[in-house]
């Protein structure tokens, strides 16, 4: 049997057009309402094109430490999922060995959860 799913992002804007808030919610999320986000990343991929879409957001109010750990994250997560998408562990090693240098190198070890 089909099913959908939605997410739903809502981001309101300052006067300048720059994010002042940041929202999420959905349908399948595990939770009701909208969750606030000071960043968020979304990346989309189109065959026809062969071309990566992305949407990069963040709110004035995430500072520069948050935004490394939050990239250190995303680092090791794309580990994993390449690895569960292609099966190539040397690949995703490698994704790994770098998020683990990046986070090193911006002194995030203790930070990271």
């Amino acid at each position: 049997m089909s099913k959908t799913s939605e997410i739903k992002f809502t981001i309101q804007l300052d006067d300048k057009n720059m994010p002042k808030k940041i929202e999420w919610e959905a349908t399948d999320g595990g939770f009701e309402g909208k969750k606030v986000c000071s960043t968020m990343m979304i990346s989309l991929w189109d065959k026809k094109e062969q071309i990566t879409m992305g949407i990069d957001l963040w709110t004035k109010e995430m500072l520069v430490n948050d935004m490394n750990i939050h990239f250190s994250q995303i680092l090791n997560k794309m580990s994993g999922t390449y690895l569960r998408a292609t099966g190539n562990n040397e690949i995703a090693e490698m994704i790994q060995n770098f998020s683990s240098e990046f986070a090193a190198r911006l002194d995030l070890i203790k930070n990271i959860k």
